[in-house]
């Protein structure tokens, strides 16, 4: 299996790959410029394809994520038009660092029809797409219901990704605490929302897993993520999902806290004895 966790690129985008092979992890993920901004980023291709060829080297798996502000479903043009922007910008460092892609939330909807979010949503990823031809993908990522009723159900997920006029560019990023907050998931095994993903054509279109236990109840729209083993969402629910067959080449990555000793290695260990 492919397990790793977030990984700074503070160093360069090779040296986190560096990091990840030196680490013990296969796979990882990465803000590709600041989390904190829409703007875009000057970077040297030829380091970004260095972090490719290490990443071959090694068989590590890698996807990048996209900064805090993105938000595909605003209601104000100007936002929607930078988060456009930014991605475009997200997707060639990911494509140059030899990435899988660029995941992305469903954004926030301010505005008084909810219709009109979904409408942005689709709009912004029609643009994105139709100016962007290499191999990355936008990997849409499930939420949690905090601050936002969108994209809590598998439903939302094939709807959205069925709608766009490119639909091979998007993929999709599960997220265990998100599930489980939102309360799709309560951590039972054979879970109902994997058979719908599967009915739906969701699930072979997943392509990274965040693995995350919650430091809240199931339902509680939450969105706090906590070290594995030490939530609420339990041991043999997460278990259950690195055994799922069509998840088997999926990177699985950690956004957790790190364990008492600063390292990650319990987390990780765990996560090593529960995928094999």
């Amino acid at each position: 299996m492919y397990i790793g966790r977030h990984l700074s690129i503070k160093e360069g985008y090779a040296s986190a790959a560096k990091a990840a092979y030196s680490g013990g992890i296969n796979a990882f993920q990465y803000f590709p410029k600041n989390p904190r901004s829409l703007g875009l980023k000057a970077f040297d291709g030829r380091e970004a394809e260095r972090c490719a060829e290490l990443c071959r080297q090694h068989d590590i798996l890698t996807v990048a994520h996209s900064p805090y502000p993105t938000n595909l479903a605003s209601e104000r043009e100007d936002v929607r038009q930078r988060t456009v922007d930014s991605l475009l910008n997200d997707l060639d460092i990911a494509n140059s660092c030899g990435s899988i892609g660029v995941v992305v939330h469903f954004g926030v909807y301010k505005g008084k029809e909810p219709l009109a979010g979904y409408q942005s949503i689709i709009q912004s990823l029609n643009e994105v797409t139709s100016r962007w031809n290499g191999n990355a993908k936008l990997l849409i990522e499930i939420q949690s219901g905090e601050h936002t009723f969108m994209g809590t159900t598998i439903e939302e997920l094939a709807q959205i990704r069925g709608l766009c006029a490119e639909p091979a560019k998007l993929a999709f990023c599960l997220d265990t605490c998100h599930m489980f907050a939102s309360g799709l998931w309560h951590g039972e095994t054979d879970a109902e929302w994997l058979k719908k993903a599967v009915s739906l054509g969701v699930l072979e279109h997943v392509a990274v897993v965040h693995f995350n236990d919650s430091m809240f109840a199931a339902g509680a729209r939450r969105d706090r993520h906590a070290a594995l083993g030490s939530g609420h969402i339990g041991e043999e629910g997460l278990k259950w999902l690195m055994s799922v067959p069509a998840l088997a080449g999926v990177p699985f990555i950690l956004e957790t806290p790190s364990d008492e000793d600063g390292t990650y290695e319990r987390q990780l260990n765990l996560m090593r004895e529960w995928g094999t």
